[in-house]
């Protein structure tokens, strides 16, 4: 059966079902091979362990969430989360912060600046702006207890969606210790580009929006003129150089699986899509739509 068929008769889009045909061929292949090297427990078993340590720390910003009065703390907790999470495997897979960088390190590190970066920015956005209208409007379509609701369907759910992502780098954290190679090189640049169009399309946006001049106008300037969302792009590409890393360890195609699902995440879920439809109601939209690429950089169609 067609992949266009399959989806229209589970009346799912075609790309979340390409999305379940893959996570199947990935999870039958991984587990395999895990089987097959009698690895499975010693994997599974740690992986728990990092989740158990995101699901601990999305806790704790939870109960921070209530105190305050702000469900939009998620989204600072996010990139802390992966921090979280890389530090836990860093941990439980023994290695140690020796006077040589390895793998390991350096991914730790990656993590660690990708993740305070944005914890700080959203705290400082948090900081100077009401909560998030997007969570008073879940918040008012749940039917029982506010503080569960948010806790189970908000809270819970990032810290295994964030786990889930951190596969990766998971992976490399439980990989022997080793020092850097010729894919680690190529993916730091890959990583490196992604944070500058991650970082400086952020800066570029908030500039622009702090300008009163500019209430109510698109951004369509700096990289916002060559991709319309340079700052989901830089992220996805982040993950990209992480995957590149971990292909120089043992079965580092595993890894595979982090960019996959933050990519997917971000063109379809939860990121260009919802960007979309506010930026659809400013005017200007339709002309900045036609000739500027929706994801990766490419010069702007005439």
């Amino acid at each position: 059966m067609e992949m266009g068929s399959l989806a229209k008769t589970m009346k799912i889009p075609n790309h979340a079902a390409i999305a379940i045909v893959a996570t199947g061929l990935y999870l039958s292949l991984t587990l395999s091979v895990m089987f097959f090297e009698q690895r499975i427990y010693n994997v599974l078993g740690p992986m728990l362990y990092v989740g158990v340590a995101v699901l601990l720390f999305m806790t704790v910003v939870f109960l921070v969430s209530r105190l305050i009065k702000r469900m939009d703390l998620i989204d600072a907790g996010w990139g802390s989360a992966f921090i979280v999470a890389a530090l836990a495997a860093f941990v439980i897979g023994d290695n140690e912060f020796t006077e040589g960088l390895t793998i390991q390190l350096l991914v730790l590190a990656l993590v660690g600046v990708w993740g305070t970066r944005l914890t700080v920015m959203i705290l400082q956005r948090i900081s100077s702006h009401p909560e998030d209208k997007r969570y008073v409007e879940i918040r008012n379509e749940w039917k029982g207890s506010v503080a569960i609701n948010s806790y189970f369907r908000i809270f819970v759910l990032q810290a295994a969606l964030a786990t889930l992502v951190s596969i990766g780098v998971i992976h490399i954290m439980f990989s022997p210790e080793q020092g850097l190679g010729v894919w680690s090189a190529v993916g730091v640049i890959v990583w490196i580009v992604g944070f500058i169009f991650e970082s400086v399309g952020d800066w570029q946006l908030r500039q622009f929006v702090r300008n009163p001049k500019n209430k109510g106008k698109l951004m369509s300037k700096g990289l916002w003129r060559y991709t319309r969302h340079p700052n989901y792009f830089g992220e996805a590409t982040m993950w990209w150089g992480v995957f590149i890393i971990a292909l120089d360890t043992p079965y580092g195609w595993v890894a595979i699986a982090t960019p996959l699902i933050i990519t997917y995440l971000l063109l379809f879920i939860s990121g260009v899509p919802l960007a979309e439809k506010a930026l659809s109601k400013k005017p200007g939209w339709k002309e900045y739509k036609k000739k500027t690429s929706l994801f990766i950089p490419t010069p702007p169609s005439k």
